[in-house]
């Protein structure tokens, strides 16, 4: 989104983003300077209604991790010969401010601060949108059978991780059922990211709630965690 507004300050027209115009330039210029271009791949953008995700193909150098990226850090360019002439050219930087940038940027704009995160072989950075305003006449039953208000916080509040595991999640399933729709091999790797959030958030229950290491256990979605998938159709 874009507002524009008048030239009661000045002759020029003030143009304000919804996000920070630099901190998107800052995330697709880091995909395609940083990508690997043995994949084949391609640089994504896109477009959800509570996030703006930049993927590149590529994985982070082994001194660097995610979180590492939200602190001061080196700059390790995976394409040395291509991040010279985009120095040069005042695309990036070599100090390894990007991320950082990119942070204060959001953070400035009053949005929640961007996160970056490995998925298999491709780096995905997430800018926050703003959270939509709720009016009262949007509150209310989602359906039926989901009671309660919903308001925007059902879909701003949704790691990136717990909303792919509630967009799989059909009926009651079992862990090994739902790692095998995200195409995820680490037990620990999925409970720590994904399943565990969404029980504490409160999105999926147990079948077995007096029994969480039950070999009969099942998983499944809430009436909160049926909210949000409707609010997310609707979105969309």
């Amino acid at each position: 989104a874009r507002s524009v507004g008048t030239r009661a300050a000045s002759n020029a027209v003030p143009v304000a983003y919804e996000l920070p115009r630099e901190a998107v330039a800052e995330a697709i210029v880091n995909a395609v300077a940083h990508r690997d271009y043995a994949s084949n791949a391609s640089v994504q953008v896109m477009l959800f209604a509570n996030r703006l995700e930049v993927w590149n193909p590529g994985e982070l150098p082994a001194s660097l991790t995610p979180e590492r990226l939200t602190r001061p850090h080196a700059s390790i360019p995976r394409n040395p010969l291509l991040a010279g002439p985009l120095f040069l050219a005042g695309y990036i930087e070599q100090a390894g401010t990007g991320t950082l940038d990119m942070i204060a940027r959001c953070r400035d704009a009053g949005l929640r601060a961007p996160e970056f995160h490995q998925d298999g072989a491709s780096f995905i950075q997430t800018l926050w949108r703003p959270a939509p305003e709720v009016s009262p006449q949007d509150t209310g039953q989602v359906t039926g059978q989901v009671t309660g208000q919903v308001t925007g916080q059902v879909t701003g509040q949704v790691s990136r991780e717990v909303e792919r595991l509630l967009r799989v999640l059909d009926g009651e399933m079992t862990r090994l059922e739902i790692q095998e729709r995200l195409d995820l091999k680490g037990r620990a790797n999925f409970e720590e990211r994904y399943l565990q959030p969404a029980l504490q958030g409160g999105h999926v229950e147990r079948t077995i709630a007096d029994k969480p290491q039950s070999r009969l256990q099942r998983y499944r979605l809430t009436a909160q965690g049926r909210a949000w998938r409707v609010s997310q159709s609707k979105s969309t």
